[in-house]
């Protein structure tokens, strides 16, 4: 033992004056009177603990093979209790530490012990922290590095792992099926629909140049007849009555003997008579 001592920044010494507890010194120089004083270093930087492989029962009592890590550091607020509470806190913690996971193991099936690793982690590492509190001990993280079944039990897990793999396989080629079917139903059903818009347009189009050109016709006779009626507005009365005369002529060459003539046809022929009269005199 050294009359001077340097602790760093992440040490703690625990001193004691014949026997007695003094408390934690450091960091920096900390005096130590041989046979006086009694002094012990603690390391407050994380620690990992390799917890040897052992063999674990599960719930359904299959045996599987379990090595894990621990993560932990003495906490320096209660860096006394790692000395005054546990002589050895590193044993203490691996003792705790196996008989913790084989708790946890117990309460699953083998199944969930392979597929909730990570829940496994978290239960182990809330346990241990728990418990080593008391010691001072903060229990950061636990990781599980490899889970080791009997050759059986592989093989069974195999012969499982290969069944579901078909399984999803067939699955997978018929949702492939149907999805295809599916497809190609809706392709036929936009192509169906997309026809028959295209023929209702058509048809409409048709219908509408029908109507159109119906429309184009009567506008044109309107306005021929409408040119017929402008025209005879500025017909006088003796060209009236000379188509009237020429009319019947043509009557004459016909084979009837007997002729109703209207009445304003033969006003017309009155006038027709003056006009030959003014004519004459002339």
């Amino acid at each position: 033992m050294a009359f001077i001592n340097f602790v760093r920044d992440y040490e703690r010494m625990a001193r004691f004056r014949l026997g007695t507890f003094e408390g934690m010194m450091g960091p920096g120089i900390v005096f130590a009177i041989p046979i006086v004083h009694q002094i012990q270093k603690i390391d407050t930087r994380v620690t990992v603990l390799d917890i040897p492989r052992q063999t674990n029962i599960t719930k359904d009592n299959a045996p599987i093979e379990i090595d894990f890590l621990v993560y932990l550091r003495v906490n320096i607020e209660h860096a006394h209790k790692a000395v005054l509470e546990v002589e050895d806190y590193t044993a203490a913690v691996v003792g705790l530490a196996t008989t913790t996971l084989r708790a946890v193991v117990g309460e699953m099936d083998l199944d969930d012990v392979f597929s909730q690793r990570d829940k496994i982690n978290e239960v182990l590492r809330s346990r241990l922290d728990g418990e080593t509190e008391r010691w001072g001990i903060k229990v950061t993280n636990v990781e599980i590095r490899e889970i080791d079944p009997p050759r059986e039990i592989q093989d069974a897990m195999n012969r499982q792992m290969s069944a579901e793999r078909v399984r999803r396989a067939v699955v997978l080629e018929a949702d492939g099926t149907r999805q295809a079917a599916i497809t190609v139903a809706g392709g036929e059903k936009e192509s169906a629909i997309l026809k028959a818009e295209g023929a209702r347009q058509a048809e409409i189009l048709a219908a509408e140049g029908d109507q159109q050109a119906a429309v184009l016709r009567a506008q044109g006779f309107s306005d021929a007849l409408q040119k017929i009626y402008d025209v005879a507005q500025n017909v006088d009365a003796n060209t009236m009555t000379l188509q009237y005369v020429e009319a019947l002529k043509e009557m004459a060459h016909g084979e009837s003997t007997k002729w109703i003539l209207p009445m304003e046809l033969t006003k017309m022929l009155g006038g027709l008579g003056s006009i030959n009269s003014a004519e004459s005199g002339d």
